[in-house]
């Protein structure tokens, strides 16, 4: 099954010039919703992950389905400040500023072998930074997988990880 014929695009959302890749339309869809969970289960199966992380906020889309469909648990990655009890911060750097994500401080156990996912990999800074959020925590972050990937931005090549993407756009 081609996943590509499920992901609506959306032109000039949430601003003019950006074509938006809309994932609402495969979770609309039973039959390609099952496909995804099955082609991100055999990507992310052999990195032999102890736990999944979701990015704020259609990483959790992603992460938290996957993690049930492979008997697993899953944690947050979040915006600060969205979290409760004690968390574990990283901030980077925006192109015009800064932001801060953020994990429950007892979310991850030293040496615990984490996969990252996300729906869409864009300019790969967010996912940079739940790398290295995580590995701060004492995780051993085995890969990252997305829905979709902006290859054109080349995120990718901002992280020394394996990255699996089940659909790419090359512009």
């Amino acid at each position: 099954m081609d996943l590509r014929n499920h992901i609506r695009t959306v032109p000039n959302f949430p601003k003019p010039g950006i074509l938006f890749y809309d994932i609402s339309t495969l979770l609309m869809h039973g039959p390609a919703w099952q496909e995804t969970m099955v082609q991100l289960a055999a990507a992310v199966a052999p990195y032999r992950p102890d736990i999944l992380a979701g990015i704020e906020s259609r990483g959790f889309l992603v992460a938290a389905p996957l993690a049930l469909h492979l008997g697993l648990g899953f944690i947050m990655v979040r915006k600060q400040g969205k979290l409760p009890g004690a968390t574990l911060p990283f901030t980077y750097d925006l192109e015009y500023g800064t932001d801060t994500i953020e994990i429950q401080a007892d979310a991850v156990q030293p040496g615990q072998r984490v996969v990252i996912l996300d729906d869409l990999l864009a300019t790969g800074g967010t996912m940079d930074a739940a790398v290295n959020l995580l590995r701060q925590s004492g995780a051993e972050v085995t890969s990252a997988a997305c829905l979709i990937e902006l290859a054109f931005l080349k995120g990718r090549e901002k992280l020394d990880i394996p990255v699996t993407t089940l659909v790419s756009y090359s512009e």
